[in-house]
């Protein structure tokens, strides 16, 4: 930087000069950082998005991500690193070569530090950009909590611990 017009004035910008692959995230003009996930959140990670993406494969029905990958929501002005993302194939559109810009079909979140995070900033954050389905795993428990967008709010159905059923792909995958 060299003069004072090159001092970044939002979040987003300040995001935008990050080094690829920092694990950041904006949400209403607020930068958020965190350390890589534990072990254990990774061995779940994999798991999960390997089954999901030999079905998804196997169906032609569109494509999953895993993080970091940037998902610009509310028109670009945040943006989030979900843990596992699927795009259906009607939504394909939203994929370009720097991120997801627009709401997946489904997010998969593993909490890690800031439990809070995931289950009431980004709770809020996709429940307002309309996902339609949002998945929450604590890692430790391998509890889930299931979340399905109906007329604009998500509503909460029945898991069991260590297994998630897409309702979006109609599949149950076990971890």
């Amino acid at each position: 930087m060299n003069n004072i017009t090159d001092i970044p004035r939002t979040a987003m910008e300040v995001f935008n000069m990050l080094p690829e692959g920092t694990r950041c995230e904006v949400i209403d003009n607020t930068l958020y950082m965190s350390p890589s996930p534990s072990t254990d959140h990774q061995k779940i990670l994999l798991k999960i998005a390997g089954s999901l993406n030999f079905f998804v494969e196997g169906n032609n029905s569109g494509d999953i991500f895993i993080a970091p990958c940037d998902v610009y929501l509310t028109n670009s002005t945040d943006v989030v690193q979900p843990d596992i993302i699927y795009i259906s194939k009607a939504k394909a559109g939203i994929i370009e070569k720097k991120g997801i810009y627009g709401s997946p079909d489904v997010v998969i979140e593993l909490l890690s530090s800031n439990k809070d995070y995931d289950t009431r900033k980004k709770f809020d954050l996709y429940q307002r950009n309309q996902i339609p389905e949002y998945i929450i795993i604590n890692p430790d428990t391998k509890e889930v909590l299931h979340y399905i967008l109906a007329k604009g709010k998500y509503t909460q159905i029945p898991s069991q611990n260590g297994s998630i059923v897409l309702q979006i792909l109609n599949t149950q995958i076990n971890f």
